[in-house]
């Protein structure tokens, strides 16, 4: 492990990191191949100071995932007394804890029906020539100049336009959400370390409601509108959930893509046979895709869930209200699943990665990430063929579930 691993304390004989550092974001698969070879259900203490469980091998992530007995909404497995006290929240925050994200059935299975059919493979596939048609101008836009940043200037215009014009959000607009989701995304889970994202919470939020209002007063053919119909015929979603749904799609919409086109455009860069084999043959663009989301997803660990009871997991008990991630970028590197796994094959098949969960939560966006990831990556190696890094280290974002990098810098 490196050892700028900042605030690292020694438990079990394992040096436990900050999972939430840059540094320990450059390189985290040693430590979960660790753990999953000693303690596959591990205690840790995160940055704000909670417990929390990491689960690491694929087979155990597969069932916490899908598992009712781990629930997304931590009020559906505390326990009665002070004990099951929730955790402070800021007020600013509250309606934001009802998003489809972290609620269970039946508030999730309502929430979900009422956009899943806007994601449908079907559907996305219409947006096809649209994500071509934006892929294009941005490679125009970088081939004037022989330096650019693929993150800024890339991987990130294209998922924050297209879900902006899904929902009817101005793409003028779309640097400015980018910004406040970073804040937010960086922030602690709950409690005082959460403050740093207020200023940032309260201007997404107020945009949001403006937003809502707009589309009140002059309906038009967007997923906000449809969303604000929805909620003015009642039962359905109420104003809190109207901005929660909103807020979560425009934050999912674009940032896991980011993390999947940057994280995807490194491993190539890194592994410069498995780029020029792309070159070549162009027409295994789904097949490698799939393999960049295994080999380094945008997503190092599922969304927070908390045991219903006490649960038995490889041989550990997790408590009842106990808090739980299930490490996704540890299991698509888990040796009992995938041959080699620390080796990127572009043709991997099967390839039964967890990149976008399982189970009810299973990424509602999945078919428009791997959409926007087929033609990002596939259209730059094939129209930029001397791309080259022009830095060996990199920055990586601050978060505890997201893994992406800050910039990405190349020459052309």
């Amino acid at each position: 492990m490196s050892a700028s691993v900042k605030r690292a304390v020694v438990s079990a004989g394992v040096t436990i990191p900050n999972i939430a550092s840059p540094e320990f974001k450059a390189d985290p698969y040693p430590f979960y191949a660790r753990l999953r070879d000693e303690s596959p259900v591990f205690r840790i203490e995160l940055p704000t100071r909670q417990p929390a469980w990491l689960i690491t091998r694929y087979d155990d992530v597969a069932v916490v995932l899908k598992d009712e007995r781990f629930a997304k909404d931590r009020g559906n497995a505390l326990s009665p007394g002070p004990a099951g006290k929730e955790p402070w929240v800021p007020g600013l925050f509250q309606p934001l804890t009802r998003n489809m994200l972290d609620v269970d059935p039946p508030d999730h299975t309502r929430l979900r029906q009422l956009v899943h059919k806007a994601f449908t493979p079907r559907l996305i596939e219409r947006l096809r020539d649209r994500i071509q048609v934006l892929t294009e101008e941005l490679i125009a836009a970088a081939a004037m100049r022989r330096r650019v940043d693929l993150i800024a200037d890339f991987a990130l215009p294209i998922p924050t336009t297209i879900i902006a014009e899904m929902l009817g959000v101005p793409a003028s607009d779309r640097h400015r959400f980018h910004r406040w989701s970073r804040r937010i995304v960086a922030s602690a889970p709950s409690g005082w370390r959460m403050l740093p994202a207020i200023p940032s919470a309260i201007a997404f939020l107020r945009y949001i409601r403006r937003l809502v209002k707009a589309r009140r007063s002059s309906p038009r053919d967007d997923l906000v509108t449809a969303l604000v119909q929805a909620e003015e015929e009642g039962a359905r979603l109420n104003e809190d959930e109207l901005v929660a749904m909103i807020f979560l799609l425009l934050i999912a919409g674009h940032e896991t893509t980011v993390n999947l086109i940057g994280n995807g455009m490194l491993a190539l860069l890194r592994h410069p046979d498995q780029l020029q084999r792309l070159r070549d043959e162009p027409g295994m663009i789904k097949v490698a895709v799939e393999e960049l989301l295994r080999f380094d997803g945008p997503l190092e660990t599922a969304t927070e869930r908390y045991a219903r009871q006490d649960v038995e997991v490889a041989g550990t008990i997790i408590r009842r209200g106990e808090l739980v991630y299930a490490v996704l970028g540890s299991a698509n590197r888990d040796e009992r699943q995938f041959p080699d796994p620390d080796r990127l094959d572009l043709s991997r098949e099967p390839n039964r990665h967890l990149a976008f969960g399982l189970g009810v939560h299973y990424c509602l966006g999945a078919p428009l990430a791997r959409l926007e990831g087929q033609i990002a990556i596939g259209t730059l190696v094939s129209r930029l063929p001397n791309l080259r890094m022009t830095q060996r280290r990199l920055r990586w974002r601050r978060s505890l579930v997201l893994r992406g990098l800050a910039a990405l810098p190349v020459e052309l």
